[in-house]
């Protein structure tokens, strides 16, 4: 199982997704991070019965990074509130093609339709507000590695709204990217997680470096950018 473990303890687990695992079980019945999960969880732990975990958020398969579970029922409701709430703080990490301008804002209504998902005018039925700020850039040749500060979760959204404005994330031919990283997987990344412990009220902070299928020079510089500000 092909899962690393960051932080435990009774309440709440953080692992890193691997890019091209499922984040839960989906009708391929490839394994997903849920599953895994509490494989790791009944063998470290010699659970002899079922084990709970409540999934909070999801990353995109393709996509890797930092996701927090629910070790206990408590642990869910509290951390779901959190991110309903948008207090957790989450920022990753992209390399596009081209060069977005530092500090911009992107709000944008978004629409998802089969399993793609599109930047459509306000008020259009079913479509979601998304917000993001590009809040570092740094240019690598024709290509640039980026900073989002996430304050939205809609599915596909950084993906959307980059390739939207012209700058696809290397890798996600779906939305229009026209270079490869590794033949199936894309440059999007969730390096930092910060959020309020459920039971004891401390924050917690994570941050996780970027998979080795990014360019060495790329690596070094998303370990810079990956810090809570």
């Amino acid at each position: 199982m092909n899962l690393p473990v960051v932080y435990v303890d009774n309440h709440v687990l953080v692992v890193e997704k691997p890019a091209g695992m499922l984040s839960q079980e989906d009708r391929t019945k490839d394994l997903d991070v849920l599953t895994a999960a509490k494989q790791w969880v009944k063998i470290e732990f010699e659970k002899p019965g079922a084990v709970f975990l409540g999934l909070i958020h999801r990353l995109d398969r393709p996509a890797s990074g930092l996701m927090v579970i629910a070790r206990t029922s408590k642990a869910a409701a509290r951390l779901s509130e959190q991110f309903a709430k948008r207090t957790v703080k989450k920022v990753y990490v992209a390399l596009v093609e081209g060069t977005p301008n530092k500090g911009d804002v992107y709000e944008d209504w978004l629409h998802k339709w089969d399993e793609n998902v599109r930047v459509v005018e306000e008020g259009k039925g079913g479509a979601k507000k998304a917000v993001m700020t590009v809040s570092d850039v740094r240019k690598f040749g024709d290509k640039s590695l980026v900073r989002i500060d996430l304050s939205t979760g809609r599915a596909h959204q950084i993906r959307v709204q980059l390739a939207s404005r012209g700058f696809p994330i290397v890798g996600d031919f779906r939305y229009g990217s026209r270079t490869r990283l590794d033949g199936k997987n894309i440059a999007l990344h969730a390096g930092l997680l910060a959020f309020s412990h459920p039971t004891k009220k401390e924050p917690m902070v994570f941050t996780t470096g970027v998979p080795d299928s990014w360019p060495a020079d790329v690596q070094h510089g998303a370990e810079q950018m990956l810090v809570l500000k």
